[in-house]
């Protein structure tokens, strides 16, 4: 096992939880961060062997105390969740805490092409990599385009958005550049294991390219059933999403969207495909019932 110490920001959260397990799973020593050490998912990781630590993203001190002799930092942070004038807040802060610690690899969980968009979450993330820059930080950007679990977790409203109101914005015959979420914790791993050969480093990663009309297709032929569609006024999904998902899908009509699978490949080829991701996906649904 290394004892280099890589500090894992939202270590709770959908991201931040894939790098910690694929960082574990790696044999390397990981200290993961939350606002909620004594929470079920933090008391899991800690079962796991992550020391859990608190920390929280709107306080500098109590990151700088984090990444005290950690050697690396994954960063990730939520607009959705948190506000995108706050993740930017946040990412910039766990920089500078990543700078005064001496952090020698910041992999930095974005999203969006690398571009200005008008996308409130990718531009976001483009404040944050700037700030990044400018402070002369060693870091990596890991670019997952979809995530696959936007066609089933229920946090993200599939029936409501992946299945309804994005085929309506985007139209449902063009590519998406796929990803599962923990194939990116998987490739974070890989990342951290090799800084001489991803510091500096801009990877856009998607395994698969599938439209949405195959995606639901696939869908059918493994779940048994087709998935659900549920109606919801634009206005009322632009509520809970902050307008950033309607904006992206409207975007992403014509917008030039990365469509090569390569580089992922070259990092991980067991990354999965849509369809060995659905049918993973029902395996673990079955076996929890």
């Amino acid at each position: 096992m290394s004892t280099d110490v890589i500090a894992v920001c939202g270590a709770t959260g959908r991201q931040g939880g894939a790098a910690t397990r694929s960082l574990l799973r790696a044999g390397s020593k990981v200290r993961a961060l939350t606002r909620k050490p004594d929470g079920r998912k933090a008391r899991a990781l800690a079962e796991m062997g992550a020391d859990v630590v608190r920390a929280d993203m709107d306080d500098p001190a109590s990151l700088r105390a984090a990444f005290a002799d950690a050697h690396a930092v994954y960063s990730v942070q939520n607009g959705l969740k948190s506000g995108f004038d706050r993740e930017v807040a946040q990412g910039r802060n766990v920089a500078d805490a990543a700078k005064v610690a001496g952090v020698r690899h910041l992999v930095y969980g974005s999203a969006g092409t690398g571009e200005p968009t008008g996308v409130p979450s990718w531009d976001a993330k483009l404040a944050v990599e700037e700030h990044m820059r400018r402070i002369d930080l060693p870091f990596t950007i890991l670019r997952g385009m979809a995530f696959m679990e936007l066609m089933t977790d229920p946090s993200f409203f599939p029936a409501v958005g992946t299945w309804n109101i994005w085929p309506t914005l985007m139209g449902d015959d063009r590519p998406v550049p796929w990803l599962s979420v923990e194939d990116l914790g998987e490739i974070a791993a890989t990342t951290f294991a090799d800084p001489d050969r991803f510091v500096g480093e801009d990877l856009p990663l998607a395994s698969d390219l599938r439209t949405l009309a195959e995606c639901r297709m696939m869908y059918g032929e493994v779940m048994g059933r087709g998935p659900r569609s549920l109606p919801m006024p634009m206005w009322m999904f632009d509520r809970f999403t902050k307008r950033d998902l309607t904006t992206m899908w409207r975007w992403c009509r014509t917008g030039p969207v990365p469509l090569d699978t390569s580089p992922t490949r070259e990092i991980l080829p067991s990354a999965l495909t849509v369809r060995q991701w659905l049918e993973r996906t029902r395996q673990r649904t079955t076996a929890e019932r």
